[in-house]
This record gives C-alpha cells, sequence and structure tokens, in this order.
C-alpha cells in the first residue's frame, strides 16, 4: 500500500473495500466506470474508490488482473505517482490519496483513492444540457494546451473525463495508463481521440450540441495557447 500520509493518516486496508464503506452510510456508486468506482464520504470529505477493471475482450479472460511487471509498474502505483508530480506541477488533477495492489502469484488487482474534483460536471453532461457558446471551446483548447506542453500524456482523452465548474475552469480525471513524455505526435493522438468522443456523444444529442465551428474554436485555443507557451509553467519532470 502506497499514500499520503499528510492526507490519510494512517491509511488502512479496509479503505478498499466499498462494503467497509457501505456498511457506515458513507458510499455511493458512480455513474461510469463498468461499475468499478464508488464515491465516498468521510468525515466532510470527499474521496473517489476505483477497482481497476478490465473492458473490451480481457475481460472475458479476466475482470480485474493483470499481468505482474513489478510493483512500480502496478496500474495503481503508477496513477499515484503521475497524479502526485502533475498536482505539485499546479495541475487541475484529482489529488491522490492512496494506491493498493494485491498479488496472486504471476497477477495482481489494484484499487485507488483519490480526493473527488466537487462542484464539477463532465463535458458530456454539460453538452447533454445546453449548447457551449464559442469561447468556452476557446478555453477548454487553452486547458488542454497547458496539459500538453507539460507533457502529460492522457490514454483516454474523452468527454467524461474533462470536468468543468461552474467559471468554467477544467480538470482532468482518470489518469490510468498516462505517462509523461516530451510533446510530439501523441499530442495530435489525444485529440483525435477526443473529437472521436464528442461526435459519439453528439449523435444522441440535438444538432446544436457540438459541430465543427465548436471544434474548430477548440483548436484555435489550443494551437494559439501552444503557440506563445504561455499556459504552461513548464514540463513535469518524466
Amino acid at each position: 500500500m502506497l499514500y499520503d500520509a499528510s492526507r490519510a493518516g494512517n491509511a488502512l486496508a479496509t479503505w478498499f473495500h466499498p462494503d467497509w464503506w457501505r456498511q457506515r452510510g458513507r458510499v455511493q456508486p458512480t455513474s461510469g466506470g463498468r461499475g468499478s468506482s464508488w464515491f465516498i464520504d468521510a468525515d466532510g470529505r470527499q474521496f473517489v474508490l476505483r477497482h481497476y477493471r478490465r473492458g473490451g475482450l480481457m475481460a472475458r479472460v479476466s475482470r480485474d488482473r493483470y499481468w505482474w511487471r513489478g510493483e512500480d509498474a502496478t496500474r495503481s502505483f503508477a496513477e499515484w505517482h503521475l497524479l502526485y508530480q502533475l498536482q505539485r506541477a499546479g495541475l487541475s488533477v484529482p489529488v491522490p490519496i492512496a494506491a493498493l495492489y494485491l498479488r496472486h502469484g504471476r497477477s495482481y488487482s489494484a484499487a485507488l483513492i483519490t480526493e473527488r474534483i466537487t462542484d464539477t460536471q463532465s463535458l458530456a453532461a454539460l453538452l447533454g444540457q445546453a449548447p457551449l457558446p464559442l469561447d468556452a471551446w476557446i478555453a477548454i483548447g487553452r486547458r488542454l494546451a497547458r496539459f500538453h506542453d507539460a507533457g502529460v500524456n492522457h490514454a483516454d482523452l474523452n468527454a467524461h473525463n474533462l470536468l468543468i465548474d461552474p467559471a468554467g475552469r477544467l480538470s482532468l480525471i482518470d489518469f490510468d495508463r498516462g505517462r509523461l513524455a516530451r510533446p510530439g505526435l501523441w499530442c495530435d493522438g489525444n485529440l483525435v481521440r477526443l473529437h472521436r468522443s464528442l461526435e459519439k456523444i453528439a449523435a444522441r444529442l440535438p444538432v446544436d450540441r457540438f459541430g465543427e465551428s465548436d471544434w474548430a474554436s477548440l483548436l484555435d485555443g489550443y494551437f494559439a495557447a501552444r503557440a506563445t507557451g504561455t499556459p504552461a509553467a513548464g514540463r513535469v519532470a518524466a
């Protein structure tokens, strides 16, 4: 187990069991994550408990087991360390609290606890309610540029992992398999993945919720910020 003693005190392995929290009336399931995430309310603080689960065809082989390649390579420890670096660099990401892995011979299972970013909605949820103004799309692009300038390669950049608060500030969540890298072609790959996600969501919504002018505004903000280099304080050390 790995944890931040300044935020978690003496963390217990029982914290990673949703039933332990449920018996105390502190837990509720989230709306996504293949049923593997829970919101925790503990002493006035909000947390997210997530058990790592496989998706796609691999889930038919094993729902929650991963090949053992060493402690630092476990999904939970790797994400905890990445979030710790990003949070210290001033980027708006979940604060890591504790990480756990359980080894099972040549495989392992894992879980992670982070602070919940409250008073936000996902970009996907916001689009379900109303169209966003063009300046909001520009602001999203500028914020994404900051993450990319800092070398943050998000493995699953989609509209569900972009959280926006009432003031329009953007945060990124779910950094499983994310990594730090020198900015390069992977930045374009992140944007392509996000665009695909937005198109998929827009297909189920009124036509005014997302269109090419919205995407063009996001790119305008993104490339303007990348050109000036002003949105980022510097690249996070890999």
